[in-house]
């Protein structure tokens, strides 16, 4: 998420597009979750209810995995200059899945907790990457920017693996592992931490009186971060709070980021109706309910087939007159299958912010 300009008017403060573009949506998501977890953390709200659980994992969660189709499989430039491999990786996803849960289903889930944790962190890098690209900042700068962003995002990671179990997963019970290692080295990362952010501040008022100017994007940016995986993951133990703050912050900038880089392209090859692009990408709500119907198709089958938690609202999937699939060989094939959309966004996510020009095309040759 680095070469490549967004499209936005000139300014002295580097948004992606405009004020009124980048703080809701893709600034204030971490900050006002993180307030709204302050507030539930005093009602006894813990687990999630079925309103919950559809605005927060279906609605954002599994919509935003599903907004990579607009930068891939649905833009024709993108598909026939990355073809192999965008038909390769959902491939190699699948058998990897297929393997790694004939092993064991809590092998499948590690790999999959492992790399969704990867791929969060790296785009609150990313996006702090874009909110420092006007800057003329020295080495020291850049290094104490990459520290800050790394330490506000896997020291709370690090402080969950040491105090597990808790009250909240990032996908199944025991999928982060437990070793006594962590518990021993938390107190020394917490400490290298609280230096880390230290610097950070002293830097940005050095680099604020030698600029003249406070980057409030970018600052704003790591606020939100550090308070959304504090507060969900570290201060608090709520499956409710970690979801909220965690999903929200992630998800809604996503979506935007994808909105934003199609409305930055200068120019769009071919012509006549084009579905997507006349359609979906011309219009937000249409835009984003189409994300969260296909998201309804999906876990409508993890729920019919898998789960079996919210079969009254997945109505059309009900197969539960059918016996439950407990057959570890089904299993094996139906579960990675039905993760391969989170697989290959989390694999694609790597390519397709690589950009090549400015028109935001991407590529990986």
């Amino acid at each position: 998420m680095t070469a490549g300009l967004i499209n936005a008017k000139s300014s002295k403060q580097p948004w992606l597009s405009s004020p009124i573009f980048d703080l809701p949506f893709i600034l204030a998501p971490a900050l006002l979750t993180s307030l709204l977890s302050l507030y539930f953390a005093g009602d006894g709200s813990d687990g999630l209810s079925l309103v919950s659980w559809v605005v927060l994992v279906l609605m954002v969660d599994v919509a935003h995995v599903y907004a990579t189709l607009y930068r891939t499989y649905f833009d024709k430039e993108a598909f026939q200059a990355n073809r192999t491999l965008l038909i390769a990786i959902p491939l190699l996803c699948f058998v990897l899945g297929v393997l790694l849960y004939s092993l064991g289903p809590l092998y499948f889930w590690r790999a999959m907790a492992y790399l969704a944790v990867f791929h969060f962190v790296r785009q609150q890098y990313g996006f702090m990457a874009l909110y420092a690209r006007k800057e003329l900042r020295s080495r020291f700068a850049v290094l104490v920017d990459q520290a800050a962003i790394y330490a506000a995002t896997l020291y709370p990671i690090i402080y969950w693996h040491a105090h597990l179990p808790r009250h909240f997963n990032w996908f199944v019970e025991g999928d982060f592992i437990s070793l006594g290692i962590f518990g021993t080295i938390e107190p020394f990362c917490r400490l290298l931490y609280v230096s880390i952010l230290l610097l950070y501040v002293f830097k940005e008022v050095q680099l604020t009186l030698k600029n003249g100017i406070f980057n409030w994007p970018r600052n704003l940016l790591l606020l939100g971060t550090i308070l959304s995986w504090w507060l969900g993951i570290v201060w608090s133990n709520s499956d409710l709070i970690f979801t909220m703050t965690n999903v929200v912050s992630h998800g809604i900038p996503y979506m935007a980021l994808v909105w934003l880089f199609h409305h930055g392209r200068r120019s769009e090859s071919g012509r006549g109706f084009d579905f997507f692009k006349n359609c979906l990408l011309n219009f937000a709500p249409a835009f984003f309910l189409f994300l969260v119907l296909l998201a309804y198709i999906e876990e409508g089958f993890w729920d019919g087939f898998v789960w079996r938690e919210h079969l009254a609202f997945f109505a059309p999937f009900r197969f539960d007159q059918l016996p439950a699939i407990t057959d570890a060989a089904t299993l094996s094939l139906l579960v990675p299958l039905l993760s391969l959309p989170q697989s290959t966004h989390y694999v694609l996510d790597g390519f397709i912010w690589k950009l090549k020009d400015r028109d935001n095309r991407w590529s990986v040759y």
